[in-house]
C-alpha cells in the first residue's frame, strides 16, 4: 500500500497515527505530496483524488481512498480486530459521532482559518481568501476547544473509556492549532491534560519520523 501525503500535516497526522496503532508502518510506502508547491491541486495528484486533500492511501490493486476517516475505517479492519472505529452499533456511532463533531467544531474550522485568515499556503496556492470569514472560523475553534474539555472532564477519552478514532481527530486538530500558534485556552484544564498524555503516545510522538525511510527513496 502507498500513502501519499505530507509528513507534517495535520490531516495526514491522522492517519499516520493510526497506522502506528494498527502496528501496520511496515506495510505502506510514504510518497511525500508537497503542500506548500501546490503539488496537492496538480492534475496528477488531482487523478488520484478528485477533492486535492491529503492523505490518499492507494491499496495494491490501484484503488485509491481518500479522507482520513474512510482511510481509518479500512485500516482499522484489516485485521478483523477493530480497536479505533468501534467494535458495537454503539460505539461505532458514538465514535463517528464525536470525530465528526472534532472535525467540525475544530479541526476544519482551523484549516478554514490558516487558508482565510493567515498566509496560509502562500499566494500561488491561496487563489481566494475571506479574512473574515477566516477570523470566525479561528472564534469557532476556540469554542470547541471548550467542548472538547467539557467532554474530558467526564471521561477519560473524547469518546468514552477508551483512545479511539475520535481522539485522533481532536489531535490533528490541536496540532493544528499549534502550528497556527493558536493556544488551547489556559481555563480548558481537562482538554490540555489529556493533551499532554496522549502526545506521549509512541503513534503521536513518532508520527513525522515514521515516513524517513520511505521518503528517502521516493
Amino acid at each position: 500500500m502507498k500513502i501519499y501525503d505530507w509528513h507534517t500535516g495535520p490531516y495526514p497526522a491522522r492517519v499516520r497515527i493510526a497506522l502506528a496503532e494498527k502496528n501496520l508502518q511496515s506495510r505502506v510506502q510514504f510518497v511525500s505530496v508537497d503542500l506548500w508547491k501546490g503539488e496537492h491541486k496538480k492534475a496528477e495528484f488531482l487523478a488520484k483524488n478528485y477533492s486535492g486533500t491529503l492523505p490518499v492511501l492507494e491499496l495494491d490493486d490501484g484503488t485509491f481512498i481518500a479522507e482520513c476517516t474512510a482511510i481509518t475505517e479500512y485500516l482499522d479492519a484489516l485485521d478483523g480486530a477493530p480497536t479505533l472505529t468501534g467494535t458495537t452499533p454503539r460505539e461505532k456511532g458514538v465514535i463517528h459521532m464525536m470525530s465528526k463533531r472534532a472535525e467540525l467544531e475544530l479541526l476544519d474550522a482551523i484549516s478554514v482559518y490558516f487558508h482565510h485568515g493567515t498566509p496560509g499556503l502562500g499566494p500561488h496556492v491561496e487563489i481566494y481568501q475571506n479574512a473574515e470569514w477566516g477570523f470566525r472560523q479561528r472564534d469557532k475553534a476556540l469554542r470547541g476547544m471548550h467542548y472538547f474539555d467539557a467532554i474530558l472532564k467526564t471521561q477519560p477519552f473524547v469518546a468514552g473509556d477508551v483512545f479511539s478514532m475520535a481522539d485522533i481527530t481532536v489531535i490533528g486538530g490541536l496540532i493544528f492549532a499549534g502550528l497556527v500558534e493558536l493556544a488551547v485556552p489556559a481555563e480548558c484544564e481537562a482538554l490540555r491534560a489529556w493533551y499532554a498524555k496522549v502526545l506521549e503516545r509512541p503513534s503521536v510522538k513518532n508520527r513525522i519520523t515514521m515516513s524517513e525511510p520511505a521518503e528517502a527513496s521516493v
